[in-house]
């Protein structure tokens, strides 16, 4: 029988995933996938996504059907078998019939032909409950909250010491919700095109500049293909924000280009250099950044390739991505505690180089989307203790800031919850958005 287009793609999405080390979200909005009907690519979003965000608790059902290691299957057959499980685990509106024999199609396709009987053995013996509720129901304890909401068990147990059990179950129980779409206009007029195109807005909950698309297909307007309206979570325009003013900005890290369009956008009349490592990023951020007043550069921030000092730096700094596992799940799956130290490292070097380029009176903002403090407040304190030129400047005097300007959209007790002492600290799940972690630093007259 055929298999649907929009399971033949989650499968080779999952796959790339799997093999090549892939970012799902990237793939998803490819060029390749464009040609899907609205209804196919919404299945196969949210196939994709499932099967990524609740891997470990498919898994744990799968092997319990199997009655073998997982370990000992090819890939091919165990990514069917997941798409197969998440549809009948999550999806009541799937038959029972199009997931079993699409995802055994799948296998065969595949060329796995020998594990054709054990696929539909296991998919028969999966088939027979709908698994009502049981990934939710958990516990508190750190194995519960673990197997319930698919997060591994070392992830869980570092934010229950750090946040408490009450805020790693949020952080958890966000991980697993398909967030909201919030959007920067680049253009004021594309609201009411927008709406007019059926895209259904609703006021930031961060931010006044910022929307949140509650219904509608915001890919296929003409103002987003012509980037006069941008997808950003609120808490990456919240950072972008804190950068302020100046006549000569740098951005170090900043591909794709999020929020050096917002900062070319609020400093119109200054000179951006935006930098990435990237030829190929570095490229990209061309395309979807065309202000003016952005010079971009393909080069590493380790050996910058300018002598000029910056009245703004911005130090975006690659990270584990722990705050953005609700956009991006297949980070909890391939992260380790050895890459959160080997990132420490290489986070410190990139924020030491860029604080060698910030004017006298200048000011340098460090962020990451990341919950782990080797990542956000340890980078800093080793930073500031080795360059005393530099102070730390309170976040909240910068909220407030963007609050008198009309910016924040929160009032004073509202902006306690997004501080950490001096830091700026969003958590998924306790604020509507990303996790994001930014310190403002200052150097000296």
């Amino acid at each position: 029988m055929p298999v649907s287009r929009s399971r033949v793609a989650a499968f080779d999405v999952l796959l790339a995933v799997e093999q090549e080390q892939a970012y799902a979200s990237e793939l998803l909005h490819s060029q390749r996938y464009q040609g899907l009907s609205s209804q196919d690519h919404g299945l196969f979003t949210e196939l994709v996504m499932g099967v990524l965000r609740w891997r470990s608790l498919l898994d744990r059902h799968i092997a319990e059907a199997a009655a073998r290691p997982l370990r000992k299957l090819d890939i091919e057959v165990l990514t069917a078998l997941r798409l197969a499980a998440y549809q009948l685990m999550f999806l009541d509106r799937v038959p029972v019939s199009a997931a079993v024999n699409e995802s055994v199609e799948l296998v065969k396709r595949s060329r796995k032909r020998s594990a054709i009987p054990f696929a539909n053995a296991v998919l028969r013996k999966l088939s027979s409950t709908r698994y009502n509720g049981d990934r939710i129901t958990g516990g508190e304890s750190i194995s519960q909250l673990s197997d319930s909401f698919a997060h591994p068990a070392w992830l869980v147990e570092r934010w229950t010491r750090r946040y408490g059990t009450s805020i790693t179950r949020k952080i958890c129980e966000y991980d697993q919700s398909i967030p909201e779409t919030s959007i920067r206009l680049i253009d004021s007029s594309a609201k009411g095109e927008l709406q007019r195109e059926g895209i259904q807005l609703t006021p930031g909950k961060l931010l006044t500049s910022a929307r949140r698309v509650q219904s509608g297909n915001l890919t296929g307007t003409a103002a987003f293909r012509e980037g006069r309206v941008s997808i950003q979570d609120e808490a990456s325009q919240l950072v972008a924000l804190l950068v302020s003013r100046g006549s000569t900005i740098l951005d170090c890290c900043a591909a794709p280009g999020g929020k050096t369009r917002v900062l070319a956008e609020r400093n119109p009349d200054a000179t951006v250099v935006a930098m990435d490592l990237h030829p190929h990023r570095a490229r990209l951020l061309r395309k979807l950044v065309q202000a003016k007043n952005v010079r971009v550069i393909a080069g590493d921030v380790l050996q910058l390739p300018t002598n000029l000092r910056f009245d703004r730096v911005l130090v975006d700094a690659p990270c584990s991505g722990t705050g953005t596992l609700a956009r991006n799940p297949e980070i909890k799956w391939r992260l380790t505690l050895e890459d959160i130290v080997d990132l420490e490292a290489r986070q410190l070097a990139i924020l030491q180089s860029a604080m060698r380029r910030v004017r006298p009176g200048g000011r340098l903002v460090y962020s990451t989307c990341s919950l782990e403090h080797e990542e956000n407040s340890d980078v800093v304190e080793m930073a500031l203790h080795d360059d005393k030129s530099f102070h730390l400047v309170n976040c909240r005097e910068e909220l407030e800031r963007l609050r008198s300007e009309d910016e924040l959209a929160l009032n004073g007790n509202d902006i306690d919850s997004l501080i950490t002492g001096p830091y700026l600290a969003t958590i998924p799940g306790v604020q509507p958005c990303d996790g994001f972690f930014a310190a403002v630093m200052e150097k000296a007259n």
